[in-house]
C-alpha cells in the first residue's frame, strides 16, 4: 500500500488546494497518469502518479488547501509496500533510456538521482524511480485490501512526467480526455462535458476556444436570472487579494504627467524592421521599460524599499523590474531580474518570455519574487489612465494609459503651432515613507523625457 504526499508545487511553496480529483477509488492508475489537479498562489498544475495500482482512497475534498507533505491519496500495488509517496516533487535522469522525470519544485526531502554511467541495467533502472518516490512515514490510515494490476515489468521505464502546467501523458487527462488544467477548469464553469467535445488543437487536444464553442451550441447550463454566483477565493485571485490588503498599509500618493510619445511611436516602428528584433513584439512597454531604468540611474532611490523592523530604507543595485500581466486567473507580477543591465535586445526577449509565459500559465512562483520596481500598461485595454497601486514591499509603481492622437502645442522656430501628435498619460504612485514628492516628481520627469525624446537617453 503506498500512500501518495503532496509535493512541494514549486519553488518553495508550503502549501496548495486541490482543485479537481482526476480519478476515484476503485481507478487503476499507471506511472504518470494525471491524478489530481491543484492550484498555488501562481500556478495551476496537474501531478502525476508516481507508482501504478488501484486507487483506494482520496483523502482530501476537492477546494481543501492542504501543506506541502499532507497524505492527499492512497494505492495500492499489490504488494507490501507501507511506505507514503511523494507525487512527482524530485527530478532524476535515466542514462540509457532518455527518459527523465521533472517534479513540480523544490522539496526538502527531495534527492536528485544520477546513476554512474553505464552501470544501470533495466531492473535497478525501475527500482531507481521508485525509490526515488519513497519516504520513510508510516501509512497515514488503514484501509481495505483491494485487487491491483500487475506491477511494471522489469524492463519497462516510465515516461517523463509533463512539464508545470502541461497534462500528463501526451497532454490527457483521466478517461483519455486532452485538455490542459485551465481548459478543464473552464469546462467546469460552463458545465460543458469534455468527453462531449472534439478537440481542434495538436494532436485532439481541447482547447478554450473548443469548450466556449461547446457551450455555446448546447446554451450550457449557466447562471439563470436572479441566481447569485459565489466564487471562492482561490490561487492567484486569493494571492492578489492578499497583496491589495497589505498594499493598503503603505501611505501611497500619485503624481501623473501627459507626454507626447510620438517620437517614441516612431522609434517603436524603426525597431520592428531591425533584424536583431525579428521575432520579437515590440510594443511601448518596452521602451518604457528601458526609460525606467535608465531614469534609475538619476532616482535610485525610487528603486527601494522600507524595512520597519530596522527601520532602514533599502536600495539594491539591480532593478528587478515587474510587469502587471493580466491573465484568466487573476493579476500576476512576474519580474525581469537585473533588467537594468540587459540590452535593449535582450530586455525585449526578456519581456517576451514573461508575457508569453503569464498567457499560457507557465509563470512560477520565484518569477514573482523579488521585484524592485513594477510597470503596468492599461492602455492595452484603451484606457488612457488609472493609479497603480503598490505591490507590497516595492516603493513605486508606473502605469502607462492608452497612446492616442490629440491637438498638441508644439514649439518650433515659427513660434507654437498646435499639431496633431501621439500623446499618453503616465502615472507614478509611491510609497510616501520612502519617497517624497520631489523624488516622485524627478523621477517621473526623467521617464517622460526619454519618452517623448528617445535620443536624450544617451545623458542618462
Amino acid at each position: 500500500m503506498k500512500t501518495v504526499l503532496l509535493p512541494d508545487p514549486g519553488e518553495g511553496l508550503v502549501e496548495a488546494e486541490i482543485v479537481h480529483w482526476l480519478v476515484k477509488p476503485g481507478d487503476v492508475v499507471a506511472v504518470n497518469d494525471a491524478i489530481v489537479e491543484i492550484e498555488t498562489a501562481k500556478s495551476l498544475v496537474e501531478l502525476p502518479a508516481p507508482h501504478a495500482g488501484t486507487v483506494v482512497a482520496l483523502l482530501v475534498d476537492e477546494g481543501q488547501i492542504v501543506p506541502v507533505g499532507s497524505a492527499i491519496m492512497t494505492v495500492d500495488e499489490g504488494q507490501d509496500a507501507g511506505t507514503p509517496t511523494v507525487s512527482g516533487p524530485v527530478v532524476g535522469e535515466v542514462e540509457g533510456s532518455g527518459a527523465v522525470l521533472v517534479g513540480y519544485g523544490t522539496s526538502a526531502a527531495a534527492v536528485s538521482r544520477r546513476p554512474r554511467k553505464g552501470a544501470v541495467v533495466a531492473d535497478e533502472r525501475h527500482e531507481l524511480v521508485n525509490e526515488s518516490y519513497a519516504t520513510d512515514a508510516p501509512v497515514s490510515r488503514p484501509v481495505d485490501e483491494v485487487s491491483s494490476p500487475a506491477p511494471l515489468s522489469a524492463g519497462a521505464v516510465p515516461p517523463p512526467l509533463p512539464e508545470p502546467g502541461e497534462p500528463a501523458s501526451g497532454a490527457s487527462g483521466f478517461n483519455g480526455v486532452r485538455a490542459k488544467p485551465q481548459v478543464r477548469r473552464l469546462a467546469r464553469d460552463l458545465e460543458v462535458d469534455l468527453s462531449t467535445v472534439t478537440g481542434t488543437g495538436p494532436d485532439g487536444t481541447i482547447t478554450a476556444a473548443d469548450v466556449a464553442r461547446a457551450a455555446s451550441v448546447s446554451g450550457g447550463n449557466g447562471p439563470q436570472p436572479g441566481r447569485v454566483t459565489r466564487t471562492p477565493l482561490r490561487g492567484v485571485r486569493r494571492e492578489m487579494v492578499n497583496a491589495m490588503i497589505n498594499s493598503v498599509k503603505a501611505p501611497q500618493a500619485s503624481l501623473w504627467a501627459d507626454v507626447d510619445v510620438t517620437e517614441t511611436v516612431r522609434l517603436i516602428e524603426a525597431l520592428k524592421k531591425r533584424r536583431e528584433f525579428d521575432g520579437l513584439r515590440i510594443s511601448p512597454i518596452l521602451v518604457l521599460a528601458r526609460a525606467v531604468c535608465l531614469a534609475m540611474n538619476r532616482s535610485p532611490e525610487v528603486n527601494g524599499s522600507i524595512d520597519l523592523d530596522r527601520g532602514e530604507i533599502v536600495v539594491p543595485d539591480d532593478v528587478n523590474l515587474g510587469v502587471a500581466a493580466a491573465t484568466a486567473r487573476g493579476l500576476v507580477v512576474p519580474n525581469i531580474k537585473a533588467a537594468n543591465q540587459l540590452s535593449l535586445v535582450a530586455l525585449a526577449q526578456a519581456l517576451n518570455g514573461i508575457v508569453t509565459a503569464a498567457r499560457e500559465g507557465r509563470i512560477t512562483p520565484a518569477d514573482c519574487r523579488g521585484g524592485t520596481f513594477t510597470i503596468t500598461n492599461v492602455g492595452v485595454f484603451g484606457i488612457e489612465g488609472g493609479t497603480p497601486i503598490l505591490v507590497p514591499g516595492e516603493s513605486a509603481v508606473l502605469c502607462l494609459g492608452a497612446i492616442n492622437k490629440r491637438p498638441w502645442v508644439v514649439s518650433g522656430p515659427d513660434g507654437d503651432q498646435l499639431e496633431i501628435r501621439s500623446v499618453a498619460t503616465l502615472t507614478l504612485t509611491i510609497d510616501h515613507r520612502v519617497l517624497d514628492g520631489e523624488a516622485g516628481a524627478r523621477f517621473l520627469n526623467d521617464v517622460a523625457t526619454v519618452l517623448r525624446e528617445p535620443g536624450l537617453a544617451l545623458l542618462f
